[in-house]
């Protein structure tokens, strides 16, 4: 699974829209025509479109809309018809010129900076035909301090190639209030809105009707948007390929008390609202209920929630289908933030069908939610003790659908609890602390192919915490991020639990925890069987957080980066942990951890369970690579491949740094393998006396017999007679 980082949108800032820019307000002495210079700067009263085409001489202007124009109204026909300038319509008001030379060149963009007021005025009939330039719309370039203001355009047939829009291609810090468009907007790459392509300043109190298509980033009001967009909203359907939102194709900014209800279809990273909410964006008091379809990341209101990205206050009620990482308010979580927003499981349909997903709250809850201005109290729920809201049935456990995406509260369950009788409940989000309190959660069934973030807890939200938990006879079904426990975790922390039963997915698939991304999994254990595709672990799928004190002891099958313990450790530190499990896969194939990169540290850890693949197979990791570090380890499962394969190590790749491996063993007889690219090789007899691993140094003392313990040091070992033991586990 990808790190998190900066904001990731794929928003390709190509030619004269997006790069970076020096912006010339008001440049009235340069003729963008090519006719040399003109005059000053003047305030114009339009009531033609010769008038409007005035305002291209006079940006700096303060212009003010007198009437209607339309087809009928004088210049039409030679400025904004269908047989103007050569057929390509209306020449969009603004330009840019190219400044400086060699690598010190830049472009300034030349574009309105006084006002356009319309006086509630409509510009009827515009068209547009310039499918392969840059920022297409009425007025190119609106710059700081321009403002367009209280006028609607309609009827409009504007097609551009990036960054179009019917009243603006691109807002440069400046401000659209009070305006609205109707008719055709359509973008032939990326970047397209209905009212606004890209905007980097305010549009506020505005809307959109009609039909709006392009590529990437297309929305049924704002293509991009980099700045605030406020009690706005769109009616508008939408086509497109990549970020395609009823509302707004990409936010990378702040949109709020917005709605959209037209219908939105596209390919990746679809949502009714906004395909995208980038990275610490903010998407709030918002709503849809639009119409969604898309395959992959595909959600009611947002479709990708980026890093630190928050949908609060907000909602869904219409539809959605999709074929994986889909959810009735947000398609896929990906390191975001879900505050009291929600979406009717009874009434919204995914998929045709009715399914917990983030944000999912039952009919009667929703509706109390929605009349009590999006509240719901809790203690009228739930009974108090010592900070705790104790959950002691399957009915009070189904509150947390309600309250889960609080922070702030803490839950304790009081007895074991029985889903069998409840197929696909589960909760997906949670924000704050559940203490199991050692009580069992029995008889988990899952089964949802399309859903990421998947297990008794969805998805653990940073700063949550699940402790003393025992996810008991599981079955989970999901398509990635897919746990017995919990899903997905983000810089949150599971502690003293343990799994047992079925765990199967696609990616990042472990038995307790699917994928713990700078979070912490401590002192837990899994006995659950693991099967998936990529980065399958026993314990977890991907790691790049710490895991200490922990095991897995359940058979793990996958294809690449496939580990007894963790299938893919992602940069994380992984300490004093052991899996006897037998793993199979094709790739990247190991013991305990199939793939350990970026950075990543094993140490006081060992795996015992046959190891079987192809490429790249260890008795301990199958692929140390990146600068990732094996200190004090041992392997003693057999282990059988084709090629790169080794007792301990099956490759030390070495693309941007080699690994490094110190201190650590692999039994050859018990593993059949003489040789690995890092550790040493010994007898099983070597293997089970104190000397062969005093002599690495390691944190060793001999005790009596396997039940005695000497927590003082790390490992224990019964001399001549057992393996190494690490001195938390239970009798070896």
């Amino acid at each position: 699974m990808d790190m998190p980082g900066k904001l990731k949108f794929y928003l390709i800032r190509v030619a004269v829209f997006l790069m970076p820019a020096v912006l010339i307000i008001g440049m009235s002495g340069f003729d963008c025509n090519g006719g040399g210079h003109t005059s000053p700067s003047q305030n114009l009263e339009i009531r033609t479109w010769y008038d409007l085409d005035q305002v291209r001489h006079n940006l700096a202007g303060n212009h003010t809309l007198m009437n209607d124009l339309d087809s009928g109204t004088p210049g039409y026909e030679e400025l904004a018809s269908p047989t103007a300038n050569k057929g390509k319509g209306w020449q969009p008001i603004g330009y840019e010129t190219m400044e400086g030379g060699g690598c010190g060149r830049y472009f300034l963009y030349h574009g309105l900076a006084g006002t356009f007021g319309g006086q509630g005025y409509e510009i009827r009939d515009l068209f547009i035909n310039r499918p392969e330039e840059g920022a297409v719309g009425l007025v190119a370039y609106l710059v700081e301090g321009g403002i367009i203001r209280s006028v609607g355009l309609v009827n409009v047939d504007v097609t551009g190639r990036l960054g179009v829009g019917s009243v603006v291609a691109q807002n440069e810090r400046g401000t659209v209030s009070d305006c609205y468009s109707t008719g055709s907007v359509t973008g032939t790459y990326n970047t397209v809105g209905g009212l606004v392509g890209w905007n980097g300043g305010v549009v506020s109190g505005s809307h959109s009707s009609g039909i709006v298509s392009g590529d990437w980033h297309v929305g049924g009001l704002v293509g991009y948007n980099r700045g605030t967009m406020s009690s706005c909203h769109s009616t508008a359907d939408v086509t497109g390929n990549v970020c395609a939102g009823g509302l707004v194709g990409s936010n990378a900014e702040a949109v709020s008390d917005c709605y959209s209800s037209g219908s939105v279809t596209g390919n990746e990273r679809v949502g009714g609202l906004a395909g995208c909410n980038g990275d610490f964006s903010t998407v709030n008091n918002s709503h849809s209920s639009s119409s969604v379809t898309g395959k992959t990341t595909v959600g009611g209101l947002v479709g990708n929630n980026g890093y630190a990205g928050t949908v609060s206050g907000s909602y869904f009620t219409g539809s959605v289908t999709g074929d994986a990482e889909v959810g009735g308010l947000v398609g896929k979580i990906a390191y975001g933030i879900v505050n009291n927003a929600h979406y009717d499981y009874d009434a919204v349909m995914i998929n045709d069908e009715n399914l917990i997903t983030i944000g999912a709250l039952y009919s009667e809850d929703f509706a109390v939610w929605l009349d009590s201005d999006r509240f719901l109290d809790i203690d009228e729920r739930l009974a108090q003790e010592d900070g705790y809201y104790l959950i002691d049935n399957v009915t009070e456990f189904k509150q947390l659908l309600a309250f889960g995406q609080d922070g702030a509260l803490r839950f304790r369950l009081t007895d074991d609890l029985n889903l069998s009788n409840e197929p696909n409940l589960y909760i997906p989000y949670l924000a704050g602390e559940f203490d199991g309190n050692g009580y069992g959660i029995l008889g988990l069934s899952l089964s949802y192919d399309s859903i990421s973030a998947l297990g008794l807890f969805g998805y653990l939200a940073p700063g949550g915490n699940v402790t003393r938990v025992r996810a008991e006879n599981v079955n989970v079904r999901g398509y990635s991020a897919v746990g017995a426990l919990v899903g997905l975790t983000w810089e949150s922390a599971v502690s003293e639990s343990q799994s047992s039963g079925i765990v199967t997915g696609s990616h990042y698939v472990g038995g307790l925890v699917g994928s713990s991304i700078r979070g912490t999994v401590s002192n837990s254990h899994s006995i659950a069987n693991v099967t998936g595709e990529y980065a399958v672990g026993g314990l977890i799928g991907v790691n790049s957080g710490t895991v200490g004190n922990s095991c897995s002891a359940g058979s793990v099958i996958g294809n690449d980066g496939v580990g007894g313990l963790i299938g893919t450790n992602n940069g994380g530190a992984v300490t004093n942990c052991y899996a006897p499990g037998s793993v199979t896969g094709t790739s990247n194939v190991g013991g305990l951890v199939g793939l350990s990169t970026h950075r990543g540290r094993v140490s006081n850890c060992y795996s015992a369970g046959s190891v079987i693949g192809d490429d790249r197979v260890g008795g301990l990791i199958g692929t140390n690579d990146d600068g990732s570090a094996v200190t004090n380890c041992y392997a003693a499962g057999s282990v059988t491949g084709i090629s790169n394969v080794g007792g301990l190590v099956g490759q030390n790749y070495h693309y941007y740094s080699e690994g490094t491996v110190s201190g650590s063993f692999w039994d050859m007889e018990t593993s059949g393998q003489a040789t690995s690219v890092g550790g040493t090789g010994t007898s099983s007899a070597e293997m089970k006396r104190i000397t062969t691993f005093a002599g690495a140094a390691w944190n060793i003392t001999a005790v009596a017999d396997p039940v005695a313990r000497n927590a003082s040091y790390v490992w224990n070992i019964v001399d001549v007679q057992t393996y190494p033991f690490l001195s938390w586990q239970s009798v070896p």
